[in-house]
């Protein structure tokens, strides 16, 4: 039997050079060295006051380096990334096994929104030093994005004005029957609850007055029209995604088509990224050359856009709504289109109507006055022959107990018939017509509609 080394994965002290792990190639390396010898941070100093006084912070170079690399690789929570510090080995070389807390993590998070584009204008400046930007293309595209935000506190100031209204009324109503309650000799065990609804109702209103106090105008869309304001976060909006209406921002960005950098980024709450192509064009001014050209998809499409950009003389390639339409290349796209979730889709599969069953269908014998259904089943024959409108014929219906697989195809459909009448009319002259078919009445049953079958 063969002998083979013992593995020990136990825990062990070991000495570790925490800056070899930093391996030179590796986007940590990279950031590392970028942030601490190529990127100004001095405008993050004047977030703390400890030149004399106070506990050490830590270096923003340093909580900025461990955020970013966190996010390369998935980890976007705080209290995630302070767990990698002290588990991971990269991390720990990151941040110098100074393992900051979640709390810390989150506040300079929360806090970067000025001085991160700082930081990014000056990566951006970096990148393009070192010829990664190419200007000959710029792609630009957008993403819909929740936000933090209860899409159900959205709306304009006629909208908010009727809540507060609301609340204010039913609070006045309640207090008006609180005060009925205590002018009873016995006043009843519910009035402790009405007096904590009332005080409810009346704190539940105060915000919405304080929202219209400070917000006197409504919000304004690209073309003039209301834009609903929210409650929580006044620059997101109601945004139509494919997993329904929520509450966020719609995120854009530009490409640049060398080495896939990303030379631009904004976030607008506006569901329509029309009006969002002129911004980000106007950003990308100090990148673009004369030669330069834009690409963008069907949804930046539109008139006012493209008059814009010609007056601007700005090479552009946008593709307008129907262009698939046209494109002989995606003329068999139908064919690698994916087939519809069933469980997704709850509303079912309409099944083909068949037609009705016509008195070709049914087989007469004049010389047995026998009839014969398209299930090859006999008929029984009722009553005597008869005379209709001149007409002379026989009546036939099927057996009680027999069940037609042909059923829905026979002239009424009610599902509540379970047999179906059949009359054969004597003159050979007359064509069938649905004026000439008959009623047969059976016991037990309603009526139904006979099929008259010429003989």
């Amino acid at each position: 039997m063969a002998r083979d080394k013992l593995l020990d994965t136990n825990p062990q002290f070991l000495s570790v050079d925490l800056a070899r792990h930093l391996l030179l190639g590796t986007f940590e390396h990279a950031l590392h060295h970028v942030l601490d010898h190529e990127v100004e941070l001095a405008h993050f100093d004047a977030r703390f006051r400890d030149d004399t006084t106070g506990a050490p912070a830590y270096p923003p170079a340093m909580l900025l380096t461990v955020v970013l690399s966190a996010y390369s690789q998935g980890v976007v929570r705080s209290r995630a990334i302070a767990r990698v510090c002290q588990e991971h080995v990269t991390f720990m070389a990151l941040c110098g096994m100074m393992a900051p807390h979640c709390t810390t993590i989150a506040h300079f998070v929360s806090t970067l929104r000025d001085d991160i584009a700082q930081v990014f204008a000056a990566v951006l400046a970096v990148c393009d030093g070192h010829g990664l930007i190419g200007r000959e293309m710029f792609a630009i595209d957008g993403v819909k994005l929740p936000s933090n935000a209860s899409k159900h506190r959205s709306g304009t100031r006629a909208e908010f004005t009727q809540r507060a209204e609301k609340l204010e009324a039913t609070a006045k109503t309640m207090l008006d029957r609180h005060r009925e309650t205590d002018a009873l000799e016995r006043e009843p065990d519910v009035a402790a609850k009405t007096t904590a609804r009332i005080a409810r109702l009346t704190r539940d209103a105060e915000p919405w007055r304080a929202r219209l106090a400070t917000h006197p105008t409504d919000r304004r869309g690209p073309t003039g029209g209301l834009r609903q304001s929210n409650f929580t976060e006044n620059e997101s909006a109601k945004i139509v995604t494919d997993k329904g209406v929520v509450q966020g921002d719609t995120g854009v960005a530009a490409v640049d088509a060398k080495h896939q950098i990303i030379v631009n980024a904004q976030a607008h709450g506006t569901g329509s990224e029309q009006a969002l192509l002129l911004p980000v064009v106007d950003a990308l001014a100090a990148l673009r050359t004369s030669d330069t050209v834009l690409t963008a998809d069907a949804g930046y499409h539109s008139e006012a856009n493209l008059a814009s950009l010609a007056a601007r003389e700005v090479p552009a390639l946008i593709a307008d709504p129907d262009m698939r339409k046209r494109d002989e290349r995606l003329a068999d796209r139908d064919h690698h289109t994916s087939a519809p979730d069933p469980l997704h889709d709850k509303s079912g599969t309409a099944k083909k109507a068949l037609p009705l069953l016509t008195p070709s269908d049914f087989t007469y014998d004049t010389d047995a006055r026998t009839c014969v259904c398209p299930a090859g089943k006999s008929l029984n024959r009722r009553g005597a022959r008869n005379v209709t409108n001149g007409y002379v014929g026989e009546h036939f219906q099927g057996a009680k107990t027999q069940r037609r697989p042909r059923r829905t195809r026979c002239a009424c459909r009610s599902a509540s018939i379970r047999r179906r009448g059949a009359s054969s009319t004597a003159n050979a002259l007359a064509p069938w017509s649905p004026s000439s078919a008959t009623c047969v009445t059976t016991s037990g049953s309603i009526a139904s509609r006979g099929v008259a079958v010429p003989r």
